[in-house]
C-alpha cells in the first residue's frame, strides 16, 4: 500500500511541476533551506554536547519528537540532562543565600543603631518640681525649704487608696529601715514625705489617722486644692478621678513615682514603682556617698 501511494505522490509532483516551474522551484528552494537548518542544528549539538549520554538522548529526541510519553526517560547520572538552567536546588540555594543576607543585614543595623544610641549625651536637667507650699498634720505651713539639708523622697498619694498607695509606701519603709540598720548616716539624711492629691477628703485628720499605719519617718502634706494642684502640675503628676459611685465615693488614679531630691531641693533621681527595695536603697546610698565625697573635696579646696 505505501508504494503505489509514493508512486502517486511522485507522479502527482512531476506533473505539478510541468504546470507550475515557479511554484515548484520555490518550494524545491524551501526545502534546501530545510535541509541546511537541519545540518547547522545536527552540527551545533555535536559541537555542545561533549557527553556522549547528551547526545545519544538528543539523538532519539530529534527521532522521536517532544512528544509526551515518547522518547527515553532522563538518565539520572546525566548530569541534568533536559533541565533548564534554574533547578529547585538552585532555587532552594538562592533562597537560603537570601535569607542570610538579610539576616546580616538586620543584625548589622541593630548594632549600628545601638552604637549610635551609645554615642548620645544628655545634658541639663529635666523641668520638674518648683517651689511649692502645704499644710503639715500640725497645721503649719511648710515648703521645701522646710526640709533644707536633707534629702527627700517625695510620693504623691491619698489615704482612701486601696492597694497602690500602701504597697509603695512599704517599700519605702523597708529602704528606710535597711538603711537605718546598714548606712545610719545616710538614713540620719533622708526624709520621706507623703503628699495627698485629694485634699478634698485627706484632711489633717484623716491623715492623722493615716499615719499610725506607716513608717514613723514620714512627714505627711494635705493642703487646699489650689494648693495641691499647683505643686501636682510642676511635678507632672497625673491625677484623675475614678469608679465614682452615686453617693459620691470614687478612686484616684495617679502616677507612680518615688522623686528623690538632693539637700538643697532639687530632683536627682526618680524611682518607678518596678523597681525593688534593694534597688532604690544601692542607688540613695551611692548618690549620698557621692555627695560626701565631693563636699569633702570642695571643704579642702
Amino acid at each position: 500500500m505505501i508504494l503505489p501511494r509514493i508512486g502517486i505522490a511522485c507522479s502527482a509532483r512531476s506533473a505539478f511541476s510541468k504546470t507550475s516551474p515557479n511554484l515548484a522551484s520555490l518550494l524545491n528552494t524551501t526545502s534546501k533551506k530545510h535541509n541546511l537548518v537541519a545540518q547547522h542544528r545536527s552540527f551545533f549539538c555535536q559541537r555542545q554536547l561533549q557527553n556522549p549520554n547528551q547526545k545519544r538522548y538528543v539523538g532519539k529526541r530529534l527521532l522521536h519528537g517532544n512528544q509526551p510519553g515518547v522518547g527515553p526517560k532522563e538518565d539520572p547520572n546525566s548530569g541534568g540532562v533536559g533541565r533548564g538552567p534554574v533547578s529547585w536546588v538552585n532555587l532552594g540555594l538562592i533562597g537560603v543565600a537570601s535569607a542570610a543576607a538579610v539576616a546580616y543585614y538586620r543584625i548589622q543595623r541593630e548594632r549600628r543603631i545601638e552604637e549610635a544610641m551609645g554615642k548620645i549625651v544628655t545634658t541639663g536637667k529635666p523641668a520638674i518640681g518648683a517651689p511649692w507650699t502645704l499644710v503639715d498634720l500640725k497645721g503649719n505651713l511648710v515648703s521645701e525649704q522646710t526640709f533644707a539639708g536633707k534629702f527627700t523622697l517625695l510620693y504623691f498619694g491619698f489615704a482612701r487608696c486601696p492597694d497602690i498607695c500602701p504597697s509603695e509606701m512599704q517599700k519605702v519603709a523597708q529602704v528606710m529601715d535597711t538603711m537605718k540598720e546598714k548606712f545610719p548616716e545616710v538614713a540620719a539624711n533622708v526624709q520621706p514625705i507623703f503628699v495627698s492629691i485629694d485634699p478634698g477628703r485627706d484632711s489633717i485628720d484623716a491623715l492623722r489617722s493615716y499615719e499610725k499605719d506607716f513608717h514613723p519617718s514620714y512627714a505627711f502634706l494635705t493642703g487646699t486644692p489650689q494648693m495641691v494642684a499647683s505643686m501636682a502640675k510642676s511635678y507632672r503628676v497625673y491625677v484623675s478621678r475614678a469608679d465614682e459611685t452615686e453617693d459620691g465615693d470614687y478612686l484616684v488614679d495617679h502616677s507612680i513615682v518615688l522623686y528623690f531630691h538632693d539637700d538643697k531641693g532639687e530632683m536627682v533621681d526618680v524611682f518607678t514603682q518596678s523597681m525593688k527595695p534593694t534597688d532604690i536603697l544601692d542607688r540613695i546610698v551611692g548618690f549620698a556617698q557621692s555627695f560626701e565625697k565631693k563636699k569633702k573635696l570642695d571643704a579642702q579646696n
